[in-house]
């Protein structure tokens, strides 16, 4: 089975066999599908010349721990026809984007799993986490008093295009997990709301100085729910007045906040802990890495220690042992022939680094294995991250 780039007139081609192997049809206006860059397409190609099986990447960056921001691979639009399944199609596809990858310099790809057992073995693993919350207006009484300065205005989607912009691109570089927005994903409205322009009020907050430091995106869906995108929030007191805008919203009975981090802090706000109920926790980013080395070299630490992790990459064949030490939030990382702390697959390394999991938590589940005392706790000592990551961008 050939594996082939996309070419630029190939669009229409590219979306119908995404959406064939789906068994979805088109969508209209196709907007969603508006950010694609066809040269970083492929194909699968039968025998006789047809593609039965699509996979592309879009051209991100990735907010690191210690705000480090460096350039990575989306993969989306992956999926094969169901007359050409269990062939080779999906595995040749991938193998060739992480070769494709590695070729363009970059150390880190992610994605988003439509299905959680296909893409460990190409070496991803779940390293962000979100989750919805659901208030009900009677129970919505805040234990702790109101401290913020600045004010709440309301929009139209279609009137703060640029503020929304701005707004997230400044959140993106201060969150780990977080990915960028590239302009054309704004000018084309591709995605999901707010950077579509599907209707939807903008409650946007600004600072004592009138600069806009944070915004929520939310529509009226079912009877009396009020359904919020997402709330992008400069520091957790704008975030808090902009719960307390939408939780004071008259002829609601209870508020949705979708994609919420794990240390959402609105629970414990509440007079009523029970209050904020949540539900769908799931996983969200995925991260794979593809030179060891560059991408443990690349993000902050916030402990000192050494760690000595032998990490296996069935899916590329490789293997190796890298001695990582960390100095004053700074990180070396060279290959050693020391014994090791950790064993441990390739994707499992993705899981735990952007500090969204705890390497201990991995070895207590069999996945990590830990060869002497104290080494998972080094780890998770090693591996935290300022705060919990989290990605709210959807691809």
């Amino acid at each position: 089975m050939e594996i082939r780039p996309t070419t630029g007139d190939e669009f229409d081609v590219f979306v119908d066999t995404t959406h064939a192997a789906f068994a979805r049809f088109p969508e209209t206006p196709a907007t969603v599908w508006s950010a694609l860059e066809m040269d970083r397409g492929l194909f699968a190609m039968s025998d006789d010349g047809r593609p039965v099986g699509t996979a592309s990447a879009h051209s991100f960056e990735l907010t690191l721990p210690g705000e480090a921001v460096i350039p990575v691979s989306g993969v989306t639009a992956v999926g094969v026809l169901p007359t050409h399944r269990r062939r080779g199609a999906l595995s040749a596809m991938m193998l060739r984007q992480l070769a494709d990858f590695r070729a363009r310099g970059e150390f880190l790809s992610v994605l988003l799993a439509s299905e959680a057992v296909i893409y460990r073995r190409f070496g991803y693993g779940p390293a962000t986490y979100t989750h919805r919350l659901t208030v009900q207006r009677h129970q919505a009484a805040f234990a702790v008093p109101q401290a913020d300065g600045g004010s709440v205005e309301l929009l139209r989607r279609a009137d703060c295009g640029e503020i929304l912009e701005e707004v997230y691109d400044r959140y993106r570089r201060t969150r780990p997990g977080a990915l960028s927005r590239p302009r054309r994903w704004w000018t084309a409205g591709a995605g999901l709301a707010p950077i579509s322009a599907a209707p939807r009020y903008i409650a946007v907050h600004r600072d004592a100085d009138g600069v806009p430091d944070g915004y929520a995106s939310y529509s009226h869906t079912a009877p009396s729910t009020l359904t919020v995108d997402e709330t992008i929030a400069a520091d957790d007191a704008v975030g808090t007045a902009l719960a307390r805008f939408l939780l004071e919203h008259d002829l609601i009975t209870q508020v949705v906040f979708k994609h919420c981090p794990p240390d959402h802090p609105l629970r414990w706000q509440l007079e009523d802990f029970r209050a904020a109920e949540a539900a769908d926790d799931t996983d969200w980013l995925w991260v794979r890495l593809l030179d060891i080395p560059r991408a443990l070299t690349a993000r902050g630490w916030f402990a000192d220690g050494e760690l000595v992790l032998d990490v296996d990459d069935p899916a590329l064949g490789e293997h190796g042992r890298h001695l990582l030490t960390v100095r004053d939030g700074e990180a070396d990382c060279v290959p050693t022939d020391r014994e090791p702390d950790l064993s441990l697959d390739v994707s499992d390394l993705g899981s735990i680094y952007l500090g969204g999991t705890a390497p201990s938590t991995l070895v207590r589940a069999g996945r990590v294995r830990a060869h002497r005392p104290g080494a998972a706790a080094l780890a998770d000592a090693l591996f935290r991250a300022e705060r919990p990551p989290h990605c709210l961008h959807w691809f």
